[in-house]
């Protein structure tokens, strides 16, 4: 009877902590917070810029924090800049003159992390401005790193200049990352038509905007697969 006892005990003790490890597999981490200010592609006059975004919330009921990532760069490798705060919105001062890109995701007391928000740009403006560059273009087709099919294929973008000017674009294509082999020259439409592609062929493209003051940004470097 004894040794009924100590086995039924045993299976009340490995039940309850099944249940406490099955619970805390159930935590989830908080919702992705929104990007308030400064919103995507905006021209700052003052550099010492205040970010914003709206309150993420938690299933949990965990208090949360939030991790604030500045850079010169879409990828967040060069000029990284992080900060993390409890508050909904946090000061920093930045080098006048240049594109940052910036970024939230949200973290609860357990170390859960959300995603990242999507990616804003901004521009700080110098304290005396002739031109101010467009902004680096953003892909549309192909989807970055998409195989497509067929020998042609049509390469297309977005651009936003601060001051409105009028954008001409060059775009590369080629095999080699970057590539060097100017496709077409002073396309006024954001988009390029391309044909000749070689079945199994990786190729890297990108474009080159200028606005009507001889202002010259270069784009990043994307890539597609032709099947």
């Amino acid at each position: 009877m004894k040794k009924v006892s100590l086995f039924i005990l045993s299976l009340i003790i490995l039940t309850s902590c099944s249940s406490v490890g099955d619970e805390g597999d159930t935590q989830t981490p908080p919702t992705i917070p929104n990007l308030s200010y400064p919103t995507n592609n905006l021209v700052c006059i003052d550099n010492s810029v205040e970010f914003q975004w709206a309150a993420s919330t938690d299933a949990q009921k965990d208090a949360i924090s939030y991790q604030l990532d500045i850079a010169t760069d879409q990828a967040f490798t060069k000029n990284l800049t992080t900060s993390k705060t409890a508050l909904l919105k946090a000061t920093v001062t930045l080098e006048k003159g240049k594109f940052y890109y910036w970024r939230v995701k949200a973290i609860d007391a357990k170390n859960n992390a959300s995603d990242y928000t999507a990616v804003y740009t901004f521009f700080t403006e110098n304290q005396v401005v002739v031109n101010r560059l467009p902004f680096a273009p953003e892909i549309k087709t192909p989807e970055l790193s998409s195989i497509i099919s067929g020998s042609t294929g049509t390469l297309s973008w977005t651009a936003v200049d601060a001051d409105n000017d009028a954008l001409l674009y060059d775009v590369y294509l080629g095999t080699s990352n970057p590539p060097t082999q100017k496709v077409a020259s002073n396309l006024a439409t954001a988009s390029c038509e391309v044909s000749s592609l070689a079945a199994g062929t990786k190729y890297y493209w990108n474009v080159v905007v200028k606005d009507s003051k001889s202002g010259t940004t270069v784009g990043h470097v994307w890539s597609f697969t032709k099947q």
